[in-house]
């Protein structure tokens, strides 16, 4: 037990180091291309810091498998150097038993990254989003889905409007029961239309049995209002911005995400990228875990044998491969090529496998 607890510290300690080193690597990036952004805008320097540190966690995120996988050649690179390898061997403790240390505190990484950072990553994705927009001068779309039904928002020089629906098809361009709010630039209420239904075409949305509202000072817009069979609203929205707009399931913590999905599909859209990225979510402990596995497989080794270099070369090699796996399972998934399961959970149950093979096949092959 106190071997494990050693393993254990020595692994927690190389996990430390490394995604300090990747964080402080990832903010200065980040600060360039901040920079780079936003040079021409009247930005201080504390705002472009601020939308780095926001943009940063979930670039960690993304890479926590590349991480682990470093930490463990750390770990055991660490311990082949100093011949504690042999002197553990020598004690009579088999390999697997060396990686049961390592491969549960990955599990307990994972488990964490999944249950602590995945709700952070969305609240920091979601804010620099909005500080983003707001640097922007807030010309972009956003679109998401409340127990109301789904609000659109588009944007532009003249203004905002708000748009809300209580229903639509699945890419979200044709909307029933809709509402328009249009906004003057300073903020101020310009014109309200109600339709039945609203089709986006390309640089407008045709609305039919509309009734639009205009408030230009008179004390009683209803007296004004009209009424009429169609209705062409201009908009340069696109189906794809709209798409994108609500398609990223990462903004979403995954606490939240099984009622978002019950709301989406309430609201006629197709949920399968978000219940693909659900399964996904909860096999990231189970990856992490492989490639703890993967490391280990080509780098717990004495020092003496050479070819280190080589080693360290197809550990990350191997881990690359598991990981591009793990992106074209999941790309499969949401176009519904294969099974959300299949697509979430085969690539590290494989790779798990693979490893533990390997490493049998080292030690009693």
């Amino acid at each position: 037990m106190t071997l494990s607890f050693y393993i254990a510290r020595k692994f927690l300690t190389a996990f430390a180091l490394v995604f300090l080193g990747f964080a402080a690597i990832l903010m200065l990036l980040d600060m360039v291309e901040q920079i780079r952004r936003f040079g021409d805008a009247r930005i201080s320097f504390a705002q472009l810091a601020g939308l780095a540190a926001l943009n940063m966690p979930d670039s960690l995120y993304r890479i926590l498998p590349l991480i682990v996988i470093l930490s463990t050649i750390m770990l055991f690179l660490g311990l082949a150097r100093t011949s504690e390898l042999v002197v553990i061997r020598a004690a009579g403790r088999s390999a697997l038993r060396c990686l049961l240390a390592p491969v549960v505190t990955a599990l307990v990484i994972g488990a964490l990254a999944v249950a602590v950072m995945n709700p952070i990553v969305a609240a920091t994705s979601k804010e620099y989003d909005t500080l983003r927009s707001h640097y922007t001068r807030g010309d972009q779309s956003v679109l998401s889905i409340s127990r109301e039904g789904l609000w659109l928002r588009q944007g532009g020089d003249g203004g905002q409007t708000v748009i809300r629906a209580t229903r639509a098809n699945p890419d979200a361009t044709e909307l029933y029961n809709v509402s328009f709010l249009s906004f003057t630039p300073d903020g101020t209420p310009a014109m309200r239309i109600e339709a039945a239904k609203a089709v986006l075409t390309p640089g407008a949305w045709k609305l039919s049995d509309a009734k639009v509202w205009t408030f230009d000072g008179t004390p009683n817009p209803e007296r004004s209002a009209r009424v009429t069979k169609s209705l062409s609203l201009p908009s340069d929205l696109t189906r794809e911005q709209i798409r994108d707009s609500f398609g990223t399931p990462g903004v979403v913590p995954i606490w939240e995400l099984p009622a978002f999905i019950d709301r989406l599909e309430k609201a006629g859209f197709s949920a399968r990228r978000h219940r693909v990225w659900f399964q996904t979510e909860l096999a990231l402990p189970l990856l992490l875990a492989a490639m703890v596995l993967i490391g280990a497989g080509f780098t717990m080794r004495h020092a003496r044998f050479g070819r280190t270099g080589l080693m360290v070369l197809l550990a990350l090699l191997a881990g690359f491969a598991i990981y591009f796996l793990r992106n074209v399972a999941q790309a499969l998934g949401e176009s519904g090529q294969i099974p959300i399961a299949l697509a979430a959970w085969s690539p590290p149950v494989a790779a798990v496998l693979l490893a533990l093979g390997f490493l049998l096949h080292l030690e009693e092959g």
